[in-house]
């Protein structure tokens, strides 16, 4: 076993090196000029079914879905994908560092919360910032769990409605992505996988974890927090993240039944986007740009969509039954809303084992019309590459027919 790990580790190293020589002939494109934004120049592509598992058997019922095919899609993400993450650390060890019980003149009780991404009391340390209603001083409260690109103490300058978060008498919990996986290209030597090798090991095996998936276990660790705050209604959190963040969202619902409504913006490639459709970003502009983000595995696949067993529809897919708000932006051509759209109705037929709506429709919505009566919903509004009011009034009013 240690010769076989010992030859995977020089093979991983050569590939590596070999890719970052190339990476660095790629990054001096410029990947907008050179990416498609033509419907007619898309691939003929053919979608994984979801519902066939890989012995050519089809699913039927929830039971076969939950019990086959699930775990099967699961496990081809995680080896092919995202790469296999650590068990929780056990215990958890947190401490509630700062509580103000009268916070934005009454209305919100603010907490702030260490929580150790490792067994001991040393290593990376998960910063998370929790606002509460007043109510919830009498009873457990619904929270949102999002995760930011930007430390806590820029709340009230970032894309989070707090006041009207507030107001619909849901929390917000907020961290920094950065508390658990510095976004660059060494953080593999310096950060959280540092805490989880094991031996002489020095950079994750090709079938570990990436930056992606670290992000995710994070959200898996606050919501480990969350469940033993006695103000959270632990049952009724969402969890919501944009652009990158938001394929972090996608991965960190797969792996954790918990969350109970999942809200991607913006995700685009290797988010709720259709990797087959090759627009915008693709899947080898991500590995090349970003080599950190995903397991060594899912590079094979660049450019080669067509052979990966499984595409994002099926992603969305293991979110099922709970709900799903997916949301695009018109001038994002970059993570291809039509390729979103697309990835939401390909989870359709999963969630109509439970008996469940999806979109509603076979057509990209409207402009500024959201699609969302059923357990998936969409919607493409007008403007750029970020989380708007708009997408909050949206997100509220979807998060009320489950939460109220």
């Amino acid at each position: 076993m240690k010769n076989h790990r010992l030859f995977l580790s020089t093979i991983l190293t050569l590939f590596t090196l070999s890719v970052c020589a190339q990476a660095e002939r790629i990054q001096k494109r410029d990947y907008n000029k050179y990416a498609n934004y033509d419907e007619s120049k898309v691939p003929a592509y053919t979608l994984p079914d979801a519902l066939l598992c890989s012995d050519g058997t089809r699913v039927t019922t929830v039971e076969e879905w939950e019990q086959k095919r699930r775990p099967e899609l699961f496990q081809l993400f995680e080896t092919y994908m995202f790469g296999k993450a650590p068990a929780a650390p056990s215990p958890l060890i947190y401490r509630v560092t700062d509580t103000a019980q009268k916070e934005l003149g009454g209305k919100a009780i603010r907490k702030l919360v260490d929580i150790m991404l490792t067994s001991k009391s040393e290593g990376p340390v998960l910063h998370l910032q929790l606002y509460l209603p007043r109510e919830a001083r009498r009873h457990r409260v619904p929270v949102i769990l999002g995760i930011s690109f930007k430390p806590n103490n820029t709340i009230h300058e970032g894309p989070w409605a707090l006041d009207s978060i507030l107001a619909h008498g849901y929390g917000l919990a907020t961290f920094c992505y950065e508390d658990v996986e510095p976004d660059r290209f060494d953080n593999h030597q310096t950060c959280l996988h540092t805490y989880y090798y094991k031996g002489s090991q020095r950079e994750p095996w090709p079938d570990e974890w990436g930056a992606v998936a670290a992000w995710a276990w994070g959200m898996n660790r606050a919501m480990d927090y969350l469940v033993q705050d006695p103000q959270v209604d632990a049952s009724k959190v969402a969890i919501l993240g944009h652009s990158r963040l938001g394929k972090a969202v996608l991965w960190a619902a797969a792996c954790d039944p918990r969350f109970a409504l999942i809200i991607p913006v913006n995700s685009g490639c290797c988010g709720a986007a259709l990797s087959r459709r090759q627009f915008g970003e693709t899947v080898e502009t991500v590995n090349y740009r970003f080599r950190h983000w995903y397991c060594g595995n899912y590079k094979q696949f660049n450019a080669r969509e067509e052979h990966m067993p499984f595409d994002q529809h099926e992603l969305i897919a293991l979110s099922a039954p709970r709900p799903i708000y997916i949301a695009s932006a018109e001038d994002d051509k970059w993570s291809d809303p039509y390729g979103e759209f697309l990835g939401a109705k390909g989870a359709e037929p999963v969630y109509a084992l439970y008996g469940l709506k999806g979109i509603g429709s076979d057509q990209l919505t409207p402009l500024d019309i959201p699609y969302a009566d059923g357990a998936i919903a969409y919607h493409i509004r007008r403007g750029p590459h970020a989380v708007l009011s708009y997408d909050w009034q949206q997100f509220l009013r979807f998060a009320d027919r489950y939460f109220k």
